[in-house]
């Protein structure tokens, strides 16, 4: 870090300080009983405390250490009224940008704002606490006046949409459909009243498939399969307004997903995957491309149908070949990558090829799904890690790695892992007598109630 970047680091301290009227005695009290009420009480006397807090914001500038760090998020992640408030604009927000400026890590400072938006919601049900301070103004502004809507409430929406996205991985579904209400609602009544400016038109159609789509998933995930398909039909009627069929491609692949494992059969899967790889192959995201070109290579090779392998590994071709070429200017922020791909093309082993290959393909991807966001997708993975261990003739080997699964899958309340799990236990009945059968058994009862 720069004496520049520093000196900003400790300059939105001292503004975030003073902007709620505290001297460097009140910060001081309020960190020590933001740690009491935390249950780790600091060592430090008051006046020790106020003294750390004056280097943070003195000409040469000091980091916080991860203790101070915590508690100053704690601090500033609420609002004078008590009120969570860790969006945009927000003085947790600003707090963030202070620690980067000061020198931390990104990866810390992500980990810093997981642990607060899971602790935070604990506390309350705040439906626009990853929203920032004026949200609760500027929506209600909109939605008494759909006229008056601008680009400031797209945005404000957008972000909205993009932060609780983010938490999947991180937060119980439940809770991150909780938290995206407000903009699904909103969404709702600005394009029921018909009178938003025509020039924003196409961003708040943007904006609605966004918040459809992932509600959609949400929905699905809380099994409420009703509610899930028409969000879908509504996030497909607004990704076709725009213009831009990669974006109504992602609507269907997001569907398909769903549909594999709430709607009986393959069929209804196949063609909502059809239609994602024709809008896909319309559309100007090379990502996307790579992305329904793998879903198809799954939906083929599950169907197993005659020349199903030759067919899946031609649509695995088209995706790596997507993959790997240049994304620059890529319109699409979708985090499809090899590791992602490399599951696909475990799957595709699994159902038309050689289990051996398959249980590398699985073992690849699941050592590159590392972040909070791919914990759902890497127990998926690991369950079928398992099916193709005990394909190869070892199925205690294969109870064992699904332990890891009923972890995850119980972490993140991920029903189409939960449901992948299952099936690869059921697999397991021909050992059902044995102990490390029984014990699994046992694990899955503890932490999943079934």
């Amino acid at each position: 870090m720069s004496e520049h970047d520093r000196h900003l680091g400790a300059v939105t301290l001292k503004r975030l300080r003073r902007s709620r009227g505290m001297s460097l005695a009140d910060t001081a009290r309020a960190l020590v009983d933001v740690a009491a009420r935390l249950g780790q009480p600091l060592d430090s006397s008051v006046a020790s405390v106020q003294r750390t807090v004056a280097r943070w914001e003195s000409a040469k500038p000091i980091l916080p250490s991860e203790r101070y760090q915590l508690l100053l998020a704690h601090l500033y992640a609420r609002r004078t009224d008590g009120e969570a408030a860790l969006g945009t604009g927000s003085d947790f927000a600003e707090l963030l940008d202070a620690l980067r400026h000061l020198g931390e890590s990104e990866q810390a400072v992500d980990e810093l704002r997981r642990l607060l938006v899971r602790t935070s919601t604990d506390d309350s049900l705040d439906l626009l606490a990853l929203l920032g301070p004026q949200a609760r103004t500027t929506l209600a502004t909109a939605l008494a006046d759909p006229g008056r809507v601008d680009e400031a409430l797209l945005d404000v929406m957008r972000t909205g949409v993009s932060d609780v996205n983010r938490e999947v991985g991180s937060l119980p579904f439940v809770r991150l459909q909780l938290l995206l209400a407000p903009v699904v609602e909103s969404c709702r009544r600005l394009l029921l009243a018909n009178t938003v400016p025509a020039p924003l038109m196409p961003d708040l159609w943007t904006v609605a498939a966004q918040a459809y789509t992932l509600a959609g998933r949400l929905a699905f995930e809380t099994r409420d399969d009703a509610a899930s398909h028409s969000l879908y039909s509504a996030a497909t009627e607004a990704a076709g307004k725009n213009g831009m069929p990669w974006r109504r491609a992602m609507v269907h692949m997001s569907h398909a997903l769903v549909t594999l494992y709430s709607t009986p059969g393959l069929e209804s899967a196949r063609r909502l995957v059809d239609a994602a790889v024709r809008d896909a192959r319309a559309g100007d995201s090379t990502i996307v491309r790579a992305r329904a070109h793998a879903l198809q290579a799954e939906i083929t090779a599950r169907a197993g149908r005659e020349h199903a392998e030759r067919q899946a590994r031609a649509a695995l071709s088209l995706s790596w070949y997507d993959l790997d070429g240049d994304h620059s200017g890529d319109p699409s922020m979708s985090s499809f990558s090899a590791a992602h791909l490399r599951g696909f093309e475990g799957v595709t082993s699994l159902y038309v090829g050689d289990a051996a290959a398959a249980h590398d393909e699985f073992a690849r991807s699941a050592a590159a799904l590392t972040r909070p966001r791919e914990q759902v997708q890497r127990a998926i993975v690991k369950s079928d890690q398992a099916l193709a261990r005990l394909r190869l003739g070892d199925p205690q080997s294969a109870a064992a790695l699904l332990h890891e699964c009923v972890d995850a899958a119980s972490a993140t309340g991920g029903r189409v892992a939960t449901i992948r799990l299952r099936r690869a236990r059921h697999e397991l009945r021909a050992w059902r007598r044995e102990d490390w059968v029984a014990e699994l058994d046992d694990h899955m009862i503890d932490s999943l109630g079934a």
